[in-house]
């Protein structure tokens, strides 16, 4: 028997569907209020999820992010009594099972609800093999878009099927493409990225096909192509968007056949290779402008990763911070840093348009600034970024102050509690670590705690720590 929640403020809906589950030996929970609704799926397990949309006190849509952090998320079927286009593909694009417009017949619902806890079932049955655990070195992240991204980057890994991986400047396209290949059967062998932005108009054709002995003018010897090198392995296509239209016509072949040939040669010859493209422009838009070809899209695409920018998971800035800070510190041979109460704070409200890849900079420099300092302050970031904080943090004067106040007046970020006290305990343990020199008997004398207690939440932080050495 499977248990179902329905979100709805419409009672003749509610009972409709309530009766429908019931008729299949389901039982039902319902929920009339988003807040009330959002407060079930967090205390209990469900197996499915009817969510409407226009509710009294919220978006549905809105609360699709907070259902699926449950675990394992439950399917969840939208039902909405004002459909439209962009609606419906933007609660696809957060997850949602199916979408449904009413009024629909008892049939029309019993169909999608019939099929999602079929899907739901099927997942839950345990398999006779392990769940296999992903290598994601590099990759930091914990909210509900990244581990959907984590998913996409186990279904990749379990086929050789062509993947196209989407975001902004900084997102981390190319470690994702990496984890894929390291995770996959292919593993072993060669992992070859092709930077298209950086490929020379005139030799586009001869990098990646490779050439002969006297093709063109400078061709003083044989070269074999990057397709070739990637023989075995996967081909990464960073910025694909940048690939000549010409170049994107002569890829369809060799996707399709795995053949090509080198510039000057008169045969042809095999690349077994896995391909993972990246781009952080809209191919779509690029396709209607006719800069891109529709049918190499169709290729590309088969399974679609999109990266969130970090401004959209600001609850993984923390950890973000804490892993890379250790990594870095560990690069320069120097003791772990601790954070001020506000550093993360601070990294949390600025909006990173660089995403992650900035990020890590201004750690880095922020690390520089500190070198033989213990802990990490705000001032200790690039100038650049205090400014924009600074600026964020000024009211506005009477004069340019609106009447009433918006979303837009607000700060664009402020830690959670568990985020600020996470870096206060951080801050804390580093410091008690320093004083002590890594004595535990007198850590624990000095902050009062069990030492099993102490060394769980040194672990929890990634506080790294040495016992004195015994003279």
């Amino acid at each position: 028997m499977a248990r179902v929640l329905i979100i709805d403020d419409d009672l003749l809906v509610c009972e409709m569907l309530s009766n429908i589950i019931q008729s299949m030996g389901h039982s039902v929970t319902c929920s009339h209020r988003l807040k009330n609704g959002l407060r079930e799926a967090e205390g209990k397990i469900f197996d499915l999820v009817l969510l409407d949309v226009g509710l009294p006190d919220g978006n549905g849509l809105d609360a699709i992010p907070r259902i699926q952090e449950a675990e394992p998320a439950p399917p969840i079927i939208i039902i909405t009594a004002t459909g439209d286009r962009n609606g419906a593909e933007l609660a696809i694009r957060k997850g949602a099972w199916d979408y449904i417009e009413k009024p629909a017949s008892v049939h029309d619902m019993t169909l999608p609800i019939m099929r999602a806890l079929q899907y739901r079932h099927e997942r839950k049955v345990e398999s006779p093999a392990a769940p296999k655990v992903l290598s994601l070195d590099g990759i930091v992240g914990n909210c509900p878009k990244m581990k959907s991204c984590f998913e996409l980057v186990a279904q990749a890994s379990n086929s050789d099927i062509n993947v196209l991986i989407t975001g902004e400047t900084g997102t981390g396209k190319e470690l994702f493409a990496s984890a894929i290949h390291n995770n996959g059967l292919r593993a072993k062998k060669p992992f070859v990225v092709v930077d298209c932005s950086a490929l020379p108009e005139t030799l586009v054709e001869s990098i990646l096909f490779g050439h002969d002995k006297g093709a063109f003018t400078g061709a003083e010897k044989t070269r074999e192509g990057l397709i070739k090198q990637a023989d075995g392995g996967t081909l990464f296509l960073d910025e694909v968007g940048e690939l000549p239209l010409t170049i994107q016509k002569a890829f369809l072949r060799v996707l399709q056949e795995h053949r090509f040939r080198p510039v000057g040669k008169s045969t042809e010859i095999a690349s077994d290779f896995r391909l993972i493209a990246a781009t952080n422009r809209n191919l779509q838009e690029m396709v209607q402008e006719g800069t891109f070809r529709s049918d190499f899209l169709f290729r590309l695409r088969s399974l679609v990763i999109e990266l969130p920018p970090l401004r959209d998971r600001v609850e993984d800035i923390g950890d973000i911070a804490k892993h890379y800070v250790a990594k870095l510190c560990d690069r320069y041979g120097i003791g772990m840093k601790g954070f001020s109460p506000n550093f993360v704070g601070s990294l949390c409200a600025y909006g990173w348009p660089g995403n992650v890849r900035e990020l890590l900079h201004a750690l880095e420099r922020a690390i520089a600034a500190a070198f033989h300092e213990p802990t990490l302050f705000p001032q200790h970031l690039p100038e650049h970024i205090r400014i924009d904080l600074v600026k964020h943090s000024i009211k506005p004067t009477n004069s340019s102050r609106k009447k009433t106040d918006t979303v837009s007046d607000l700060p664009r970020a402020f830690p959670s509690f568990r985020d600020h006290r996470d870096n206060t305990d951080l801050a804390y343990f580093t410091e008690l670590i320093s004083l002590t020199k890594g004595n535990m008997k007198e850590a624990c004398r000095i902050s009062g705690l069990s030492r099993s207690r102490l060394y769980d939440l040194l672990k929890h932080h990634r506080i790294v720590y040495s016992a004195p050495t015994q003279s």
